[in-house]
């Protein structure tokens, strides 16, 4: 079973394939604050970081169809008893209107999606 896990920081993007319990990739994609600064809002950085992140997997040779999941980590939503989550639309429009703060891990479940 492959996993893609999707981790947006701030200033970076982390991203990882996992094989059942063997990485098959870990990357650290850092972002230059210039090419950040064209963005109004964090979420405009969705086709950004998302193109980055299908840029990595490509490389790394995984065919999208070999990924049983796709985990976004983090993001600003309701409050929640921790754990995992399916992405829904309740989750995305709160993600994108930042019904808890605008933070680049709101972009985690909605890039996941």
């Amino acid at each position: 079973m492959k996993l893609l896990i999707i981790n947006p920081g701030s200033t970076s993007t982390k991203v990882a394939i996992f094989e059942n319990e063997t990485s098959i990739l870990d990357k650290t994609i850092r972002h230059e604050i210039s090419d950040l600064a064209q963005f109004d809002k964090l979420t405009d950085q969705y086709d950004f970081r998302k193109q980055i992140i299908m840029d990595q997997v490509e490389a790394s040779g995984i065919q999208l169809t070999e990924l049983a999941a796709v985990v976004g980590r983090g993001g600003l939503i309701k409050p929640l008893s921790g754990g995992t989550y399916a992405v829904n639309e309740a989750m995305i429009r709160d993600l994108h209107i930042g019904v808890q703060g605008e933070h680049a891990s709101n972009l985690g479940g909605l890039i996941a999606s």
